[in-house]
């Protein structure tokens, strides 16, 4: 079988240690999180600033003499910083984020807290940081190894997985986006376009800056989704399902009222990895959906309008064609081509 890219590294650092980390850091890191709270972060984000905190102030008790932040000096940042990467395994970009973290702490200690901390200089950001280098490399896919994939799911009657794979596939969201769609989106009634799109009759909550993120309309290729949704909902009259969330959380035995966690999801994805062969994260999905869009010819402003950006720029980013790939449909052997333009409805 062909590698399937090296792993996250995951660290068991901090079980059993935080209730011996200094209290004044742990104070401060309160402190912190409800200033965080108080503008109006993302929970998911806090939640992130507390974990890398922790990890940090853990490192700080073993190798650090328990040091109050505050009283940090820019060598034992970097003694952090390369412990974090000679030891533990770190990737670049994960430690450029929890040392992110620590200068956000810093500039906060700076700003807000100056009439306790007088003279104080936020310090992290002085310290270089690693080049930010991807260790996961960038999959890229085909339709006919996708659908075979589906093909494979199907046939082994996982029909669940087949209809979250074929919605990443047709819908192009986020994972965390992926486990909030519900049943009654998927109602003849939301079909717009002449039937080639499902369109969500709420907002969708998706990324953004705030804890509310950025409310959406989401769009779905429905005559390509349908029929792995109709063997997921199949199933599920079987299974007794009431909940109205197409993915529902399975607890205890039985399926309960609330959608699934994005950690299921990251068990179904190195589930497919393992049959397709090479990784299979569900945003690598969100590039598919995007460059399938553009290579059937959309004009970029609908792009851009289905997946919600505000800015043209994302569609380089997210384009996967090589310049190569993207020259040949519009020149051949007799000079340039006349490619046609399509409607969503010729889907």
């Amino acid at each position: 079988m062909a590698n399937i890219g090296r792993k996250t590294v995951y660290n068991n650092i901090t079980t059993g240690k935080l209730e011996d980390v200094n209290p004044e850091n742990i104070s401060l890191e309160n402190d912190f999180i409800e200033y965080l709270e108080s503008i109006d972060r993302a929970a998911s984000t806090i939640k992130q600033y507390r974990s890398n905190l922790h990890v940090f102030w853990c490192w700080n008790l073993e190798f650090n003499n328990d040091k109050f932040f505050v009283d940090l000096n820019k060598r034992e940042v970097a003694k952090f910083q390369s412990h974090a990467i000679k030891v533990w395994g770190w990737s670049p970009r994960r430690t450029r984020n929890v040392k992110a973290t620590l200068s956000s702490l810093s500039n906060f200690i700076e700003n807000i807290l100056d009439d306790e901390f007088d003279g104080y200089k936020p310090i992290v950001r002085k310290i270089e940081s690693p080049a930010d280098e991807a260790v996961r490399e960038k999959a890229v896919f085909q339709m006919d190894e996708l659908q075979k994939l589906l093909d494979e799911l199907v046939e082994e009657k996982e029909y669940e997985k087949a209809c979250l794979l074929a919605l990443a596939i047709y819908s192009g969201k986020r994972k965390a986006e992926l486990t909030r769609f519900k049943v009654s989106y998927f109602d003849d009634s939301n079909l717009i376009c002449g039937g080639a799109l499902y369109k969500t009759p709420e907002k969708m909550v998706t990324k953004g800056r705030g804890s509310r993120g950025k409310l959406l309309d989401v769009y779905v290729l429905a005559k390509q989704f349908k029929p792995y949704l109709d063997l997921w909902i199949e199933e599920r009259e079987q299974l007794g399902i009431k909940s109205d969330w197409l993915f529902p959380k399975f607890q205890d035995g039985e399926y309960i009222d609330e959608h699934v966690g994005v950690t299921t999801f990251d068990s179904w994805a190195r589930t497919f990895s393992k049959k397709i062969g090479k990784p299979l994260y569900l945003h690598a999905l969100r590039h598919f959906f995007t460059t399938q869009l553009l290579e059937q010819n959309l004009p970029e402003a609908v792009v851009q309008n289905i997946q919600g950006w505000a800015s043209g720029d994302m569609l380089r980013v997210y384009d996967d064609r090589t310049n190569d790939e993207q020259l040949e449909k519009y020149f051949g052997a007799d000079g340039i081509q006349n490619v046609e333009k399509k409607e969503l409805s010729d889907l």
